[in-house]
C-alpha cells in the first residue's frame, strides 16, 4: 500500500500546465489497467514495459514512465483480485484523493 501511495503522490501533479489533475489520475489508472491486463495476459513482469508500449497505449509518452513503478504492485497482488478487481479504479481513486 504504501508503494501504491508513493508512485500516486509522484505522479498525481500535472506534468504539463494543460493536464489537470483529474486527467493525470485517469492516465495513471490506464497505465495500471494495462498492466493488469498484461498480468491477466500472463506476461512476464519483467516483459511487461514492452507489452504495454504494443498495445499502442493513448495516454501521454511521459506516463510510461510510471509502469516499472506501478508493475511490482499489481504483480504483488493475488491473482484472484487481478482478475475480479479494477485496480486502475482503485488507482484512480486513490489518486484523487492525493
Amino acid at each position: 500500500m504504501l508503494r501504491i501511495a508513493v508512485a500516486a503522490a509522484l505522479l498525481a501533479t500535472p506534468l504539463a500546465a494543460a493536464e489537470t489533475k483529474e486527467q493525470s489520475c485517469q492516465y495513471q489508472a490506464d497505465v495500471v489497467a494495462a498492466v493488469q491486463k498484461a498480468r491477466l495476459d500472463k506476461v512476464k513482469e519483467r516483459d511487461v514495459a514492452e507489452a504495454v508500449a504494443a498495445t499502442g497505449p493513448t495516454w501521454p509518452e511521459n506516463y510510461n514512465a510510471a509502469i516499472p513503478l506501478i508493475t511490482p504492485w499489481v504483480y504483488e497482488q493475488k491473482m484472484r483480485d487481478v482478475r475480479k478487481k479494477d485496480l486502475g479504479a482503485a488507482w484512480l481513486e486513490l489518486c484523487l484523493q492525493q
